[in-house]
């Protein structure tokens, strides 16, 4: 599946407002968790036994488009979200239609330039589980 059509919305609040599209998104991370593997084993096993622990998603990295040229613009909204230190609710659309909700805290860095374009990152703080909804 091709990623083009993919979408990033945010919401200041959990409960009512619906999703605001980001523009410029590029790029959209891996999603998952890596569970910890915690050794578990006693005293009458004959080798380690082992459990998966918490999962750990790692860094969920997006890539955009820059551009500062207006109040509204992508860039400007992150960098008043990272300011801010506020937890902020988001939702990624994938173009077969799965829906990924999170809660997180983003930072911005914006890429350096040369001959090709300036880009910008935004790494997002997880603040909750990542919650799946598959298409119809």
């Amino acid at each position: 599946m091709l990623a083009n059509g993919a979408a990033l919305g945010y919401k200041e609040t959990k409960e009512g407002a619906s999703y605001t599209d980001l523009a410029g998104l590029k790029e959209i991370p891996e999603i998952g968790s890596d569970p910890e593997k915690v050794e578990n084993t006693t005293l009458k096993d004959k080798v380690k036994q082992y459990e998966m622990g918490i999962g750990d998603p790692g860094d969920m990295v997006y890539k955009f488009k820059y551009d500062n040229s207006a109040a509204g613009s992508s860039y400007r909204k992150f960098r008043e979200m990272e300011a801010s230190k506020k937890t902020y609710y988001f939702e990624e659309t994938d173009p077969d239609g799965t829906k990924i909700e999170f809660a997180a805290q983003p930072s911005v860095k914006r890429t350096g330039g040369g001959v090709n374009v300036i880009e910008f990152d935004v790494t997002m703080a997880l603040q909750s589980e990542l919650t799946f909804t598959d298409p119809a």
